[in-house]
This record gives structure tokens, C-alpha cells and sequence, in this order.
């Protein structure tokens, strides 16, 4: 049993950093997903893939997994890129292309 230890990504659909702060635990599938032949739904037998547990520190985190005896992996967040921007360059003189309406 493998786990991940994560920070997850902001929901595309917002703007909001809601959720981000934590850090999250998942574990690896242990057994492929089927499809059922009866209705056609996927499913799995491993009930750890519906578990996620949350911490506040990657630290903490990595003191669960080692004291239940957990195999993980850590995946280090990536700093999204910021590009300072003013509404005032739209019009600056530097513009590679000249604003025209």
C-alpha cells in the first residue's frame, strides 16, 4: 500500500485558493478498476481509494505514514508563475502591437 502526500491544485473553475492550504494524503489503487458486467458501472473491490485524509504540515503527514508503517511519496507543490500586470501597460509606449479599437 502506497500513499501519496500532496498539495492539491486550485479548482480551475474559480478564483478562490479554498482547499489549497492543506496538505492531502491519498493511497495508490492496490487493484485495477473493472467493469461490472451487469450494469456497466467501473468499480474496484480497494476501498482505500475512496479515503483521503488531510493534514496541516507535510510534516505531519509523513509522521502518520511512518508510524502506521505506509509507504510514500511526497509531490512538492509548483509555484504558479505571476506575471505583474497594470491596466496601464494596455497603453504604454513599450507595446509590442499598437492598442487600436
Amino acid at each position: 500500500m502506497t500513499a501519496r502526500i500532496f498539495k492539491p491544485a486550485k479548482n480551475a473553475m474559480q478564483s478562490g485558493r479554498a482547499m489549497t492550504r492543506e496538505w492531502q494524503l491519498d493511497y495508490e489503487p492496490e487493484q485495477p478498476r473493472a467493469v461490472e458486467p451487469l450494469m456497466g458501472w467501473t468499480s474496484s473491490g480497494d476501498m482505500k481509494q475512496q479515503l483521503t485524509l488531510q493534514f496541516d504540515t507535510k510534516e505531519d503527514a509523513i509522521a502518520y505514514c511512518e508510524r502506521r508503517g505506509i509507504a510514500y511519496q511526497v509531490i512538492e507543490p509548483k509555484d504558479p508563475l505571476r506575471r505583474p500586470a497594470a491596466y496601464a501597460d494596455n497603453f504604454a509606449f513599450k507595446r509590442v502591437e499598437p492598442w487600436t479599437h
